[in-house]
This record gives structure tokens, sequence and C-alpha cells, in this order.
């Protein structure tokens, strides 16, 4: 049978105070009720803590040896209690998040803001890294939690739905169709295209939105590729070419100077969430953000 940590409380207050009364008192509880819990400690150890010779409890030279360990002890195991409580009640700990950087550039320091003031005390570790990365990020527990655009596949991860994204056409000030409401894939086709890196998810749906709008022997006016939609922002701010990328960069694109138009035909819609492994709860600090993150 194990110590128990109500019987070291009742063994370090007899000990200190060499009176069952007064240790009762501080403890308060019975009389009867601590010399059981130190019986019970002594049967669990194999021998007395306390001579019982006189009329004062006494130590013996075990229970002298013994009473330090039991008050580091109890002192490790307060310490311990009181730091998981400070994470309960958000005065300690550390809120880490991957994101997409055209959520986190535009949308999420707000958020950050918000969970800042409410909670002051917690860390804040921000990665701000493509798509796949954000996955990878939190399937291998680096980052709680990542926002991103819905993966194709979420294999262990959840996703929750915060937002939806449609793309958009980023054009040049000037250009022939910034005077339009809307902008079609196909009117794209003849500019020179400034795209995202290939093997990442803007790209493939980029490129399958020209598949479902051009014809089988026409495909766009690929220029460059960068692996930024900031950089791709001021290749065409240059007037190297035209783009296509999530709304949630249109603010950015727009400080830039550039006309940003829907896309139609087809239209891209995209769910943007917030990903977390699908075993093991969240801590205390990340389900805060994420009841901001998703309160409307």
């Amino acid at each position: 049978m194990s110590a128990t940590i109500k019987q070291l409380r009742a063994f370090v207050a007899v000990a200190r105070t060499r009176s069952l009364a007064e240790a009762s008192a501080q403890l308060h509880v019975s009389q009867p009720a601590i010399s059981i819990a130190i019986r019970s400690l002594e049967e669990s150890l194999g021998g007395d803590l306390f001579s019982r010779d006189g009329r004062q409890l006494a130590l013996t030279p075990e229970g002298s040896r013994f009473v330090e360990r039991a008050q580091q002890l109890l002192h490790n195991w307060d310490n311990t209690l009181d730091a998981v409580q400070q994470r309960f009640r958000l005065k300690q700990g550390q809120l880490s998040i991957a994101a997409i950087p055209a959520f986190a550039l535009n949308q999420l320091p707000p958020l950050l803001e918000t969970f800042h003031r409410r909670h002051p005390d917690i860390n804040i570790v921000l990665e701000d890294i493509v798509m796949e990365r954000v996955v990878h990020a939190v399937q291998e527990g680096r980052a709680e939690l990542g926002i991103s655009f819905r993966p194709d596949d979420l294999g262990n991860l959840s996703f929750t739905p915060i937002a939806s994204d449609r793309f958009i056409a980023v054009l040049p000030p000037g250009h022939r169709n910034s005077k339009r409401t809307s902008v079609r894939w196909r009117d794209l086709a003849s500019d020179p295209f400034i795209a995202m890196n290939r093997g990442s998810a803007v790209r493939r749906w980029t490129d399958s939105a020209f598949a479902q709008s051009l014809p089988a022997d026409q495909s766009p006016r690929l220029l460059c590729e960068a692996n930024q939609l900031s950089t791709i922002g001021r290749l065409v701010q240059s007037g190297l070419g035209v783009s296509a990328m999530p709304s949630l960069c249109e603010d950015q694109m727009r400080s830039y100077g550039l006309v940003c138009k829907p896309l139609e035909e087809p239209e891209m819609v995209h769910p943007v969430g917030i990903l977390t492994r699908s075993s093991g709860g969240l801590s205390a600090a990340a389900a805060a953000f994420k009841q901001i993150a998703t309160a409307g």
C-alpha cells in the first residue's frame, strides 16, 4: 500500500506541533482521523515514525529523517497542483498556433488581440507557414492549433470551419478588366499569369479552375511561380502580369494598390478553419482561443 497525500499532511503536522490536538485543528480533521492516517502511513513504511513512550509525541530517528522528505514531497505536490490550476484559470501557459500566411497577416491579428486582452498571462507562439506545413505542425504536435484551408485528406485531424473563402482575380491598376463587377477565369488566360508554386493547395485549385474554364488545347500564359502570395502581389504591382488568390488576401492586395475582383466560371470556394488532432483534448488556452475564433 502506498502513502497518500493526506497521510503525509497528517504526519508533517504532528511532527511540527508534537500534538495530535494542534495538528487536528490545523488540518480541520478529527484527532482519531489523524491517528489513523499516521498508523496507516507507518504500516506502509514498515515501522514507527513517532515514539509513544511519553506524554508528548517525539519523532523516532527514522521519523526525523523522513519528515524533511515528506515536507519536500508536499511542497512539490502543492506547486504542481497550483501550476495546473493556474493553467486552467489561464494565468499561465502557452498557446501554439500554426497559420497560413494569408490568414496570419490579414485575419489573425484581431483574434489574437482579443485573446491577449482576455488572457494577458498566456504566452503566444505563432508560426506563419504554408498550408502543407500547417497540417504537419499539428499532426506532429509542434502546434496545438492550425488555421488553414480544409486539407483534401484530414487523416488524424479534425477541422472546424470558421469562414468561407472564394478566389479573387488580382489585377494591376488600369487593367482592362478592372472596371468589371467580376472576372471569369478564362479572362485571365490571355495575360501573363503569376502562380503559386507547384505542389501547393492554391496552385492545385488554380490549375483545376483553369482546366474547367479553358478548352483542352488552351492553357494560361504562366510567367513565373512564387512561394508566397505577398510576393505574387508585388509582382502584379510591378506590372508583370495578373494572378488569382484567396480572398483572405484582398485587404493586403488592395493595400498594394491592386484591383481585386470576384472570380467566376467556375466559382472556387473553400472553407477556412481550425485544425486540431482528433485524439486528446485541447489545453485551456487553445480551447479559449478556439471559442473566440469560432464565435462569429
